[in-house]
């Protein structure tokens, strides 16, 4: 059985969306301890487009993203992956979707210190028991420029490299979306914007959906869309999208009366 059977009807995203969120909230804790961290967020992600999430700290962007990726179940409301919908899907029909659509993208990196790079990278296929496919694997490989240190365990790679390596690992199995959440924040701006360029060419090139989590506006100015969080809600969004803008969009959730 695929995941595909797991899916409810009715559930069919619209064309050339990857993933949605539909009436989505998450509450943790109970009575007066009760923290809202989303509120009714209703949002599309477009299929081979990169779509950064910024907001306050709070703000609910890694709730958002840890639902989206089925990481989180949602106190109530809908998520939607590669149309099927994650709500009512048994934990070992969530695992399969998880590791069948989706790839994941870590600040801290999340590599298996025993394994090299080339492992690190082909672990998913080998977790599900599929073959890797060589030629998509050399085009990410020289794309993120690891022929030569496939052979090195992480300990012996820069943060960059290892950050390159994961970036090598979500994309090896063709997931339908990417999650990358504050990917270069353990990075220098040299290797951040490594990472960025590559997560940019995936998208223009390779046609990857890549929904990113971070702080900085510089990072958010590689996306095609930034989505605004504040108080467990989306507030705003921003198509044309400058590394200028996005500060000045951010600066305005320090004033008081922020919309």
């Amino acid at each position: 059985m695929t995941v595909e059977d797991m899916a409810p009807s009715g559930t069919e995203a619209p064309p050339g969306v990857v993933a949605q969120a539909i009436d989505l909230t998450k509450v943790y804790g109970e009575g007066e301890a009760a923290v809202r961290a989303l509120d009714g967020v209703s949002v599309d992600f477009e299929r081979g487009r990169l779509t950064a999430i910024m907001g306050p700290s709070g703000s609910g962007k890694s709730t958002l993203m840890h639902c989206m990726a089925a990481l989180d179940r949602p106190t109530s409301g809908e998520v939607v992956i590669d149309g099927v919908a994650v709500r009512g899907l048994k934990d070992k029909r969530v695992t399969q979707l998880r590791r069948d659509r989706v790839g994941f993208v870590f600040q801290a990196y999340n590599l298996v210190p025993t394994l090299t790079a080339k492992e690190n990278i082909t672990l998913p296929l080998d977790i599900a028991g599929r073959d890797v496919d060589r030629e998509w694997f050399d085009t990410i490989v020289t794309t993120v420029g690891l022929k030569d240190r496939l052979g090195h365990k992480p300990n012996q790679l820069s943060g960059g490299q290892q950050q390159r390596v994961a970036c090598a690992r979500a994309l090896v199995s063709r997931p339908a979306i990417v999650f990358a959440d504050e990917p270069t924040g353990n990075l220098d701006s040299r290797s951040s914007a490594e990472i960025l360029q590559f997560l940019r060419r995936s998208v223009d090139e390779f046609g990857q959906s890549i929904v990113m989590v971070t702080h900085d506006p510089s990072a958010a100015a590689y996306a095609d869309r930034v989505l605004f969080l504040a108080d467990g809600k989306i507030v705003d969004e921003m198509f044309d999208v400058s590394a200028q803008r996005v500060l000045e969009r951010m600066k305005s959730f320090e004033m008081p009366g922020r919309v």
